[in-house]
């Protein structure tokens, strides 16, 4: 019985649950079938005059009444009524109105229809009366005069409610709200903080920037002084260096209110509305003051004026930015309101907001350095479930000229390739995946290319590590491929120094190294290709830039064309005479013949060990470092290297023994910095003919 009763309420658990809908669901069929399908009705049946035109005849009809002159309704006798209810043949009768209205159809005229209908009279010998009514219905008429303007009232309210939604939360919701700040506000109790810990690498914009953090937590300690916090600083690096970051930090830092706004946000398609969005963005960062206020990619409205003299769309920009430069430092006084802003176009802003006053400081963001760029990395490999033997050092030095951003997207790009070769973990092998991938592009193995044409890859890009492997300048070789990797058909991979100078004979080597893979299709097949269009492209802009830029010309002298400040209107006329472009066309000529000369004699020297490597290239696809030292040896710089770090460390054996004479402060100065600690692979790849191959990374 008790396994019954247990049945039982599992068989009462699966019934579907009594519902009110279920009954409505029954009353509403019941209601509807009984309309179709019942005898009674109280509607009239419509029909044409031929039906009523029988009906008269056989004197059936009791009166007929014309509403509005253009409906007839027809009243039957109550027994011919009656018979056309059951009459079984016709069914057209069957739910009929026993009295009242019974039969209705339409008239085209009046006329017309008294004269059929007297001919109707007349066949049945009687005269059937016709009554004539107009029926006004007010209410339809009211509705029709009213329903065009509860329209337009309706959309109305509507816009203003969408557009209510639309202009997102806070000030700058709604048509009467459109000269509002649309200012994202962060205060203390944020959830979602960010601090300086957060923030790797950039230690001397971190310096810079919480001088102000620590002016606005103890400021009672400045001015005691007398000292004055700064208005404003500028955050000025290339993208990706963490300029949003920073002002973030700042944000999770100061526990101050931060209004956070962009350049674009003062933008509009209305007149006087940027302007009307900076005074309200100041109105509001007083009322909270002491506050921050960020305004990111301020060249969009900073950009400097007179510019754009013609166009009558620039006086909104204009009128923008001459609002904020009042707001910042004008009649009235800001105080306890600090500005900060960040763009990577400072040459092109205007000088009256680059001044004291208004920008106190600008604070330069730039590019990591090696020990900057293994901290970015140890930040961002937190989430990654990596190789305990992953060596981060490594990393860091694989990467030069990789900015904050480019540094997170070789970390998500390699847990993205571990995750696809189903591994456990992120291994070394991954990371340089990653960053061959994010630099060239992606590998094109199963392009279709002739054995021909890869040969003449091969011997392309053997002429490239032969070169940079013989001269001492070049940039130490990583690895040579002939695999095709984006647009490029090949690539040689390099480690460039990570130097802040850069002397003419290491160009000239550099130049050399880049034309090594012309040189060599010269030297083996008599013949030239479009393979070296990129390495063409990058010559010659090198070459103009050492002649034009950087004065490294004898005949063009000591002289700079380059505008730093981007004020000048070089696009349009040039700055010096056409004699002096002659001379810098032919100047730089001259440079890459020299260099050309140069990539000739190295490769001429060593025909025996580039047609090794070229032959290895077509045999494994991929040469690294160790076969190109197998084949030419070491490189000259690397034993220079190692001969004075071996003076250096006898030096220092012999300044331990007792009684020993102290090393000389030139032996102690003798070791030179390690080529290692610079980084990241630069591809100097050829791309076929029309196409473009993927930037190279290596520094002016």
């Amino acid at each position: 019985m008790a396994k019954q009763g247990k049945n039982n309420n599992k068989l009462n658990m699966n019934m579907p649950r009594p519902s009110m809908m279920w009954i409505w669901g029954l009353i509403g069929a019941f209601i509807i079938g009984w309309y179709v399908f019942g005898d009674v009705n109280d509607t009239p049946v419509s029909s044409d005059w031929t039906t009523v035109q029988q009906m008269v005849e056989k004197g059936d009809v009791e009166k007929i009444q014309i509403v509005n002159r253009d409906q007839a309704q027809v009243f039957l006798r109550k027994e011919a009524a009656e018979q056309y209810r059951r009459d079984s043949v016709d069914k057209r009768f069957r739910r009929m109105p026993e009295t009242g209205v019974q039969l209705i159809f339409t008239i085209g005229s009046v006329d017309s229809f008294r004269e059929d209908l007297k001919a109707a009279e007349q066949q049945s010998g009687q005269t059937v009366p016709v009554v004539y009514e107009n029926k006004e219905n007010g209410w339809t008429n009211v509705l029709i005069n009213l329903l065009p303007w509860v329209l337009i009232i309706g959309v109305w309210i509507f816009v203003m409610r969408s557009m209510s939604r639309g202009a997102g939360g806070g000030a700058g919701g709604g048509i009467m709200n459109v000269g509002k700040a649309k200012a994202q506000v962060f205060d203390k109790d944020n959830t979602k903080r960010v601090t300086f810990k957060d923030v790797a690498g950039l230690e001397e914009a971190k310096v810079e920037i919480m001088e102000i953090v620590d002016f606005l937590k103890k400021s009672d300690k400045y001015r005691e002084l007398g000292a004055k916090i700064p208005k404003g600083a500028l955050l000025v690096g290339p993208p990706g260096t963490g300029k949003t970051l920073l002002a973030k930090a700042v944000a999770g830092e100061a526990n101050v209110p931060f209004l956070s706004i962009s350049g674009s946000d003062f933008v509009e398609m209305f007149v006087g509305v940027g302007a009307s969005r900076v005074r309200d963005l100041f109105e509001q960062a007083k009322q909270k003051a002491p506050c921050i206020v960020f305004i990111d990619e301020i060249d969009a409205i900073g950009r400097a004026r007179g510019k754009n003299a013609g166009f009558s769309g620039n006086d909104e920009r204009e009128n923008t930015l001459n609002q904020l430069l009042t707001e910042m430092d004008g009649f009235q006084t800001n105080a306890g309101v600090i500005v900060l802003a960040a763009t990577n176009r400072a040459d092109i802003l205007d000088k009256a907001l680059m001044r004291a006053g208004r920008f106190d400081r600008q604070i330069e963001v730039g590019l990591p350095d090696v020990k900057e760029r293994e901290e970015i990395f140890n930040v961002h490999l937190r989430p990654l479930k990596l190789d305990p033997k992953l060596d981060r050092s490594f990393l860091a030095r694989q990467t030069p000229g990789f900015s904050g951003a480019d540094i997170a997207n070789v970390c998500n790009e390699a847990a993205l390739i571990a995750a696809r070769h189903n591994k456990k973990f992120v291994s070394k092998e991954d990371f340089l995946a990653a960053i061959d991938r994010i630099v060239g592009g992606l590998e094109r193995k199963n392009k279709i290319i002739t054995d021909e044409e890869k040969r003449v890859i091969a011997y392309h890009e053997a002429g490239h590590a032969t070169v940079s492997w013989i001269l001492e300048n070049a940039s130490p070789l990583i690895k040579v491929t002939i695999i095709p990797r984006g647009k490029a058909l090949g690539a040689a991979w390099y480690l460039p120094e990570e130097r802040q100078i850069t002397t003419r004979e290491q160009m000239m080597d550099e130049l050399a190294a880049t034309l090594g893979g012309r040189v060599s299709e010269q030297l083996t097949f008599g013949e030239v290709s479009t393979g070296a269009l990129n390495d063409l492209e990058r010559v010659t802009k090198q070459a103009y830039a050492m002649v034009a830029y950087y004065g490294m010309s004898e005949n063009v002298g000591t002289l700079s064309f380059y505008d730093s400040t981007g004020q000048s209107d070089m696009a349009f006329t040039k700055p010096y005479s056409e004699l002096t472009a002659q001379q810098i066309d032919s100047e730089a000529k001259q440079v890459i013949e020299k260099a050309y000369a140069m990539a000739e004699n190295v490769l001429k020297a060593h025909a025996d060990g580039l047609k090794e490597l070229a032959e290895l290239l077509l045999e494994r696809e991929v040469v690294f470092t160790e076969d190109v030292e197998r084949i030419f040896g070491k490189r000259k710089k690397d034993i220079l290297r190692e001969r004075k770090e071996a003076e250096a460390k006898a030096a220092g054996n012999a300044a331990d023994v007792p009684g020993a004479a102290p090393a000389s402060s030139a032996a102690a100065q003798s070791s030179e910095p390690s080529a290692a600690s610079a980084v990241a692979q630069t591809a100097a790849e050829e791309a076929p003919a029309g196409s473009t191959a993927a930037a190279s990374a290596e520094p002016e």
